[in-house]
């Protein structure tokens, strides 16, 4: 399997670089990001990209892939819709329809989140710009398409979340979520299971396209 993965410097594209990085079926990946991860492993390379709307430049690098897991994403906390949007939806779009003429046998697993809007029509903003995001990914080409929708994600082997407030309820919370993970999977699950349930969809599949955090778990 060869993986093209964003967001490998976040919390969650750390544990499913890691995941990768373990997998011996995971023969390579190529993250594309815009800054580096430091990591350094013979089956892995980086490309820094500057402009996440438009990846003409790296077509010739993007071909020959099986998956893609985009983990890249922002949070909404004092944006705006438009802003959002753009960073959002007009990000993962611009990829996704690069890769799906690229590679049309990819599989595209995309990161969202529990409470994501299919309607578009609700009131949470973030809730509606990931709803059409994911509504228009199944649009796409692709030999098939998931949509991850996780609740609470409890980093581990020492990921830490870039969004310092994140890291700050993480470090507080890691007893807790220990025990909620054990006793109710149905909104908790880790760094580690959501990296393997990626890689688990793309060698296996699964009966349902968009994955809240027990099928995760599940996978």
């Amino acid at each position: 399997m060869k993986v093209i993965l964003f967001g490998a410097t976040g919390m969650v594209g750390q544990g499913v670089l890691r995941e990768c990085l373990l997998d011996p079926e995971v023969e390579a990946i190529l993250s594309i990001g815009r800054n580096t991860t430091g990591q350094r492993h013979g089956k892995f390379r980086e490309i820094m990209h500057a402009d996440f709307f438009d990846f003409t430049v790296l077509e010739g690098e993007l071909s020959g892939y099986d998956a893609c897991f985009f983990c890249l994403g922002v949070t909404s906390v004092g944006m705006n819709e438009a802003d959002y949007r753009r960073l959002t939806y007009d990000v993962t779009m611009a990829a996704a329809k690069t890769l799906s003429r690229l590679n049309p046998a990819m599989t595209f697993v995309y990161v969202t989140g529990t409470g994501t809007d299919s309607s578009e029509q609700g009131s949470v903003m973030w809730a509606r710009v990931k709803g059409k995001t994911e509504n228009d990914l199944f649009k796409l080409p692709f030999k098939a398409a998931y949509m991850f929708r996780p609740g609470i994600i409890q980093p581990l082997h020492g990921i830490r979340s870039k969004t310092a407030w994140y890291q700050a309820f993480y470090t507080a919370t890691s007893p807790l979520l220990t025990l909620l993970h054990g006793v109710a999977p149905k909104y908790v699950t880790t760094t580690e299971q959501v990296g393997r349930a990626m890689i688990g969809v793309v060698r296996r599949g699964y009966s349902k396209t968009i994955l809240e955090n027990a099928d995760i778990n599940r996978v």
